[in-house]
């Protein structure tokens, strides 16, 4: 992967950002279980930080992905996992579809705020009964005059209290579970839509996620993304883009707490020495930064193939599994130098620890990577729901 100047100055402005207007809150945010979407992410749009590889006519740079890839890299620098998770939600979760397939009419009232930051984008997908088994969610949007009346439920949605709008999958008629569902872009004002609770977290504190109620919510049928019935097929593609995300905005996030570890276990004595000095530990800590590299070039290679026109599904589920499972080796081999300190919240391992968890649930758990891998590898049945 060769970047380029205007790369690089993409690199250069987003981390000068994170220096001054995002880490030195974080300890804030992260005691409050909320940080300022609407300030941050006003302030993001106006250096245009929000639609890099958007289309321009709606407020974006209409650059390729790679640029969102350096991008998504730097957010690593932030201390915390729930402030870049909450971006990545932004840029690459809840808007990749509506760029790609929506309308004119939609994009203009959803995507291009959302670039701008003055509306801030969640994304509903997972229910109580559906997190990784997408086909199997349960909310309904049915036809009534020229509007869609939804009911149902979301889960575990990121920036859930304090959303704009939704990007809403839905099923939207009774045929088979892979083709009756479609994305609808929802306005979280609307009669019906209910806040139920802020979920309580094991970590990612500074992120606000939520439980979400429809009970009748009534929204033009325009609102509606692409075509109706294609929301399952857009999904899995807007999947790919933020399994791809997740993957590499962990990266310089690991090398963080690598760093911090090698500094306190110079420092951190036992038994007359410095605990890095030990082999057992600065031979585990030059193994995972080996394991690093290994994973942005993976990272790497998906975002050239991407930019060719060919499909990442493979190297993005790959990407998306090394990067959660490394997230855990790392932080647990970590916190282990740091001995009692390891244990408290006050350390930036402790908090590495437990944001890095959810890498390996959200977004696909690993055990649905590793089906989507085998299926493409050719050892796994299909899904005998397709067959109807």
């Amino acid at each position: 992967m060769k970047f380029t100047p205007e790369h690089d100055e993409i690199r250069r402005s987003i981390s000068k950002f994170i220096a001054s207007d995002i880490n030195p809150h974080v300890d804030e945010w992260e005691k409050a279980g909320i940080f300022p979407a609407h300030e941050l992410f006003g302030k993001m749009g106006k250096l245009g930080f929000l639609g890099l590889n958007k289309p321009v006519e709606f407020g974006g740079a209409g650059l390729d992905y790679s640029y969102a890839m350096a991008f998504a890299e730097e957010l690593g620098q932030i201390t915390c996992g729930g402030v870049p998770m909450a971006i990545g939600v932004q840029t690459d979760m809840a808007t990749p579809a509506l760029a790609r397939f929506g309308s004119d009419e939609v994009r203009a009232e959803f995507l291009a705020p959302s670039i701008s930051g003055e509306y801030v984008a969640c994304l509903g997908v997972s229910e109580v009964g559906a997190g990784s088994d997408v086909a199997s969610v349960k909310t309904t949007a049915r036809k009534d005059g020229g509007d869609y009346v939804i009911n149902g439920g979301k889960m575990w949605t990121t920036n859930g209290t304090q959303a704009d709008w939704i990007c809403l999958l839905a099923n939207t008629s009774e045929g088979p579970v892979h083709r009756n569902k479609s994305l609808i872009c929802v306005p979280m004002k609307t009669k019906g839509v209910e806040i139920a609770r802020k979920l309580d977290k094991m970590g990612m504190h500074s992120s606000d996620t939520a439980q979400i109620y429809f009970d009748n919510v009534r929204v033009p049928q325009r609102n509606l993304i692409g075509e109706e019935g294609k929301g399952f097929t857009y999904q899995m593609v807007q999947f790919q883009e933020e399994r791809l995300w997740g993957a590499v905005s962990s990266l310089k996030g690991k090398e963080r707490i690598i760093n911090a570890t090698i500094d306190y276990a110079r420092q951190r004595q036992i038994f007359g020495k410095p605990v890095l000095h030990n082999q057992v530990v600065h031979f585990r800590l030059a193994e995972l930064q080996t394991e690093i590299e290994a994973l942005r070039a993976l990272c790497y290679q998906a975002c050239e193939l991407m930019l060719e026109g060919q499909d990442v599904t493979k190297l993005a589920s790959m990407a998306k599994l090394k990067a959660g499972r490394l997230g855990r080796e790392v932080t647990d081999s970590c916190l282990q130098y740091w001995g009692g300190m390891g244990f408290m919240n006050e350390t930036p391992v402790s908090r590495a620890y437990r944001d890095s968890r959810l890498a390996s649930i959200g977004g696909g758990a690993d055990e649905v990577m590793l089906m989507i891998l085998s299926k493409m590898m050719g050892i796994a049945p299909e899904d005998p729901r397709k067959k109807n």
